[in-house]
């Protein structure tokens, strides 16, 4: 399975970004998809993740600001970040995975100027 994202781009703080990625294969064979991001010098963290049943949770430092979203028909998820702020700024990456097998975008960078 490939995942391609794309949608990073460098933004001023207080605007959004959508970032995308899509799946090579259906994505309801995975039973969790998200978003994870890793700062310069940081370990990668869970931005936002979705479930195969559409449950959703975030990370506290983005919840009211980011949603998750899955579109089955086109194998794609979404990350809509809203009021960005410069601690956004990182590589992000999404992800599918059932139990002992995951699969990774390539990273697309998001920069958020203040």
């Amino acid at each position: 399975v490939q995942l391609q994202a794309c949608g990073g781009g460098l933004v001023q703080a207080g605007g959004s970004l959508r970032l995308s990625c899509a799946a090579s294969a259906s994505i309801f064979s995975f039973n969790n998809m998200g978003w994870y991001r890793q700062a310069p010098g940081k370990q990668r963290e869970l931005v936002a993740g979705i479930t195969s049943g559409g449950r959703t949770n975030y990370a506290n430092s983005v919840k009211g600001r980011f949603t998750i979203s899955r579109d089955g028909a086109k194998a794609t998820i979404y990350l809509q970040m809203n009021s960005l702020k410069s601690e956004d700024t990182a590589v992000y990456y999404c992800s599918m995975w059932n139990s002992g097998t995951s699969y990774w975008g390539q990273g697309t960078q998001v920069t958020v100027s203040s």
